[in-house]
């Protein structure tokens, strides 16, 4: 309640200018010098410390040094831009742009240009809003496309923009690092003022892509993050092996260090994904959180990597985690009503005395790809025998299927690790 009211008087402020004139549009320019780029804000170069966010918090990121944000729709655009603006935060803002995949046909004029004139309403709605950083054309359009097509409209809407709105710059996400599409936008798109790439495991392609690419403009790293379930080793059953929190931590960290940071002279911005939760084959994936909103090691490390030192407090890490002495990469297959141990060796670098849970969830069946929207997965009961020190002893279930053992440690402070073993009963 206490936030609903608080946004409501940030949109009150906005919008009536109670301390005085109402604010104006951020003037975002993008300055090149020789082969290189930079971001200006109002004239002074801009870094950006930025994570995608679509409905986690804002104000939990500035207090950690993040000072921008992408989102991917204008659905809730009011309340996020007024809670940025509140907060010192920028916001890439996305604009409703569907993706052929969907089955949105841009052979199609009529429906082409409907869609224009949607995405112009939503420009004029937002295009003045002080915390605005830029448009984001929709979302990896390139994601099984066969019509290209496509990066017409993407350059008129861009065209659109530079019209409508010259205070900030218009851009679209990629996803991976295909030349096919970059072609495209060359030669089709030649209006975008950055181009965004969305890479995981790609993200270690990086610096040999931006050799090999010739962009000749600046570029955006809009997720990176955690390794795709879609790059990561399977059992035998096909269930993708999740890393560890602290594996992950480690990734987000060698990641930004060796395929980011080098390249800040074309690469002027980048979003770690996922400052929220969100389920995705496993609840665990890809957010920074967990599912009741506890920060995991990632959030150390972003904010390391934000401010060049560690938070007063972290959270706690995972050594080792293994079900029945084997590791996921081991192919765990147990008996039906056997009993198993699992143990987890956890380090907490704050001696805070951690709380172990565990949980058991059916293997996800979940075909959606792109990101979108999953059910989440409920738990099953865990028949626990015993439980002492980070180890368990449980009665595997009867049923025949596939399955994930969670285990998740907290420290008292609003901190997590989590992992999880996929295996199977048989």
């Amino acid at each position: 309640m206490l936030d609903r009211i608080l946004t409501a008087l940030i949109t009150m402020t906005f919008s009536i200018g109670v301390f005085g004139a109402e604010p104006g549009p951020t003037k975002i320019e993008i300055e090149k010098l020789d082969d290189s780029y930079r971001l200006l804000r109002d004239g002074e170069p801009f870094f950006i410390k930025g994570a995608g966010l679509e409905y986690g918090d804002i104000r939990l990121l500035a207090a950690h040094g993040g000072n921008a944000i992408r989102n991917w729709s204008t659905e809730n655009a009011q309340e996020v831009l007024d809670t940025a603006f509140a907060n010192g935060v920028m916001v890439a803002l996305g604009l409703p742009v569907a993706p052929e995949r969907l089955g949105f046909d841009y052979n199609d004029e009529q429906e082409v240009s409907l869609q224009k004139e949607l995405v112009r309403g939503e420009i004029l709605k937002y295009r003045n809003h002080p915390a605005l950083l830029a448009w984001i054309i929709g979302n990896e359009l390139n994601f099984d496309y066969t019509n290209s097509k496509v990066y017409e409209a993407v350059n008129d809407i861009a065209v659109m923009i530079h019209e409508l709105d010259p205070n900030h710059p218009a851009t679209t996400t990629v996803a991976g690092l295909g030349m096919d599409v970059v072609e495209d936008l060359k030669i089709l798109a030649p209006d975008l003022d950055i181009l965004s790439f969305q890479v995981y495991g790609e993200l270690f392609n990086v610096p040999d892509f931006l050799k090999k690419a010739d962009l000749n403009r600046p570029v955006w790293i809009t997720e990176w993050g955690a390794i795709g379930y879609w790059e990561m080793p399977e059992t035998e059953w096909k269930a993708p092996i999740e890393m560890t929190s602290t594996e992950k931590a480690d990734v987000y960290m060698e990641g930004y260090s060796k395929n980011i940071k080098p390249h800040l002279d074309v690469i002027i911005g980048s979003f770690a994904f996922l400052w929220g939760q969100k389920q995705e084959r496993t609840p665990t994936w890809f957010g920074m959180f967990t599912e009741a909103g506890e920060e995991t090691q990632v959030v150390d490390n972003m904010h390391y990597i934000w401010n060049g030192e560690w938070p007063e407090n972290r959270s706690p890490e995972i050594r080792s985690f293994t079900l029945d002495a084997r590791t996921a990469h081991d192919g765990v297959i147990l008996s039906p009503g056997r009993k198993v141990s699992a143990r987890v060796r956890l380090r907490d670098r704050d001696k805070d005395e951690l709380h172990i849970a565990w949980e058991l969830k059916p293997e996800s069946r979940a075909l959606e790809v792109g990101g979108d929207r999953e059910a989440r997965i409920g738990n099953l009961p865990l028949e626990i025998v015993s439980e002492k020190n980070g180890r368990i002893e449980f009665i595997v279930p009867e049923m025949r299927g596939d399955f994930r053992l969670y285990v998740y440690a907290y420290d008292g402070n609003n901190h997590a690790a989590h992992a999880n073993i996929p295996f199977r009963v048989r």
